[in-house]
């Protein structure tokens, strides 16, 4: 039982915000994808899908995050207590725990068109360097938001079977999206990143970070309108797109205090909220059309 414990503090399982910010953008794609006068069983099958995938590589991936940055996790007070930072598993350990999950993650897979698995085999690289890139520059939310979106490119090909310029633009909106709520994030570790020399959005933005937000958020915006008006979207989308609106630029940006640590990880966590109102609000538009 306490291996038990180890390995759910290791893959963040009682922490769902990670897996679900993977999960959102797979929902969105397919959904915008799908025709909904076809068979729901399809639909829901392939979400059940993308939910477990995101599940199992998000627990991969903070595995192979703790492995990497096992030094720098021991030095900053919010992860020295993480398993592998702290010794309760060895790294070797980890590795085989990595393995299942990827296995696993596979055979979830499977179950996509030739595509769809290609192109999600071709992230792979992308996703387990990432933790390496605050290293080296300042953009590391840059490949968190290259990465973790993905999947809104992946739950396109699931049921297209071919890539267009929409979900194209309704990614880069999402990697906006992931560059506003990670740079939020990394303001809990600001000041012990500075001090072991980690680079971060919120370290280069530290005096601007408000100012980045809305530029972030408005491009992320613009780009889903965009992104509704090529897909045909009526006049009900526009609309409720002023919901996401009030949220990212009425509640979040307000909420978030870059010297409040807790301000900024309640911030973080209300983009789970985000996802689900897009989720909605395309869910919304594709069957009243």
């Amino acid at each position: 039982m306490n291996q038990f414990k180890h390995f759910v503090d290791l893959t963040r399982l009682k922490k769902p915000i990670g897996f679900m910010l993977l999960f959102w953008p797979c929902s969105w794609g397919l959904t915008l994808a799908y025709d909904f006068s076809l068979n729901l069983n399809i639909y829901f099958f392939y979400l059940i899908l993308f939910f477990l995938g995101s599940v199992l590589m998000r627990s991969a991936g903070c595995i192979v995050n703790d492995i990497l940055d096992k030094e720098f996790d021991a030095k900053v007070t919010r992860t020295k207590n993480r398993p592998v930072a702290s010794g309760k598993i060895s790294i070797k350990l980890a590795l085989v725990y990595a393995i299942i999950l990827c296995f696993l993650a596979l055979l979830v897979l499977l179950n996509f068109n030739f595509l769809t698995i290609l192109l999600a085999i071709g992230s792979m690289p992308l996703a387990f360097t990432y933790p390496l890139m605050k290293r080296f520059t300042y953009w590391p939310q840059l490949f968190l938001g290259i990465t973790f979106n993905y999947g809104l490119i992946l739950g396109w090909t699931s049921i297209q079977n071919e890539i267009s310029v929409v979900p194209i633009l309704f990614y880069i909106g999402a990697i906006f999206w992931t560059l506003g709520y990670d740079t939020i994030y990394g303001f809990q570790d600001i000041k012990d990143d500075e001090i072991i020399g980690l680079k971060s959005t919120s370290i280069k933005f530290k005096g601007k970070a408000k100012t980045f937000l809305y530029t972030c958020y408005s491009f992320l915006l613009i780009l889903f309108l965009f992104g509704g008006y090529l897909m045909k979207f009526n006049n009900i989308y526009y609309f409720l797109m002023i919901v996401p609106s009030i949220h990212l630029f009425f509640y979040q940006t307000r909420i978030f205090d870059t010297k409040n640590p807790s301000s900024c990880l309640k911030a973080f966590k209300s983009n789970n909220i985000f996802g689900l109102i897009i989720l909605f609000i395309i869910l919304v538009v594709k069957n009243i059309i």
